[in-house]
């Protein structure tokens, strides 16, 4: 039996993933355990609740066909901030160690692991796989050793693959994150550019980034590292244009400065220290993340979905979403 272990899969990348597969029949068995009950289970799939920061039990049936049975490592804590430092490495690396073990104990062969561009650092150039890595954050720095840890585990066995995606910002359907909050911020005039409006920032459409973990797995290729982000990437200012189009609006979005930004969102975090606008979040609002997909690119993978193709898509399949 060829089945599909999600780790941390009950999330919004995970239940993309569940979806295509089922759509597809790529399995014969889809198994998610995460550490809290997802907020809308899919029929067909199998659920568990269970921590990564332990070890991982998942019962196996006895026609196991571990050579092309997957394991998936989505678990992760990374919004930053909201988190203590040691909170990212006791999730990070030490579930990278438990999926390590329950790999070994199991025999399945290929495991996918979904890191970060986050172990890049902050650089102003374009960044592609054969990047030297600067992690500066706890959680870029939980990443990048997690990648590491996996690495040992393809290394210390015959026969065994490994698949590392380090995406960049994904949105798409039913995803509340900053793409959609960009959005709705423009749709109500209540969105501001900070600083330059010819910053890169690097972005890919949820069934995108499937595609390109399909795409992977149907290589034969013993170990992938890759990037994903949309090709080509549109400067903040074009993606605030195309947005502008899409949904009719008129209104003028004007630039601010940076330092005023950060001083407005200090001002808030006194009075609402709760509120999602953080000073940290608008610094990284307002630096480069220029991620270039190399390996895809090189491998001829078929980019669907650029910016303006995402939200005519979006709107289609969720347009709810933005109401």
């Amino acid at each position: 039996m060829k089945i599909c272990i999600l780790i941390g899969g009950g999330g919004y990348i995970g239940s993309k993933l569940c979806e295509r597969f089922l759509c597809e029949s790529s399995f014969d068995k889809l198994i998610v355990t995460d550490i809290c009950e997802p907020k809308n289970k899919i029929s067909g799939v199998e659920y568990h609740l269970q921590d990564v920061r332990k070890l991982v039990e998942v019962s196996l049936p006895r026609d196991l066909d571990r050579g092309n049975s997957w394991v998936f490592n989505l678990a992760a804590i990374h919004r930053e901030p909201g988190h203590e430092a040691d909170e990212y490495f006791d999730t990070n690396i030490s579930g990278a160690r438990n999926v390590n073990e329950f790999l070994d104990r199991s025999g399945i062969k290929n495991l996918f692991f979904t890191s970060s561009i986050a172990p890049y650092g902050r650089s102003r150039e374009m960044r592609d796989e054969t990047s030297d890595c600067y992690p500066e954050t706890p959680y870029g720095i939980s990443k990048w050793k997690a990648e590491s840890i996996h690495e040992v585990w393809l290394k210390s066995g015959q026969e065994r693959r490994l698949i590392i995606c380090r995406p960049s910002v994904i949105y798409g359907p039913g995803d509340p994150g900053n793409v959609l909050r960009m959005i709705m911020g423009i749709k109500k005039g209540v969105f501001l550019i900070p600083g330059d409006s010819g910053i890169i920032k690097s972005h890919g459409y949820v069934y995108g980034l499937i595609d390109s973990v399909q795409f992977c797995m149907d290589k034969k290729q013993k170990f992938i590292l890759y990037n994903y982000a949309e090709n080509p990437c549109l400067p903040l200012g074009e993606m605030v244009q195309v947005t502008k189009s899409e949904f009719g609006v008129s209104r003028f979005v004007p630039k601010v400065p940076l330092f005023l930004l950060v001083l407005i969102a200090h001002v808030i975090k006194i009075f609402m220290p709760k509120h999602a606008i953080h000073p940290v979040r608008v610094r990284k609002a307002a630096f480069p993340t220029n991620i270039r997909p190399s390996y895809l690119i090189d491998n001829k993978f078929e980019f669907k979905y650029s910016f303006p193709e995402s939200l005519k898509h979006w709107k289609t399949i969720s347009k709810s979403d933005f109401e």
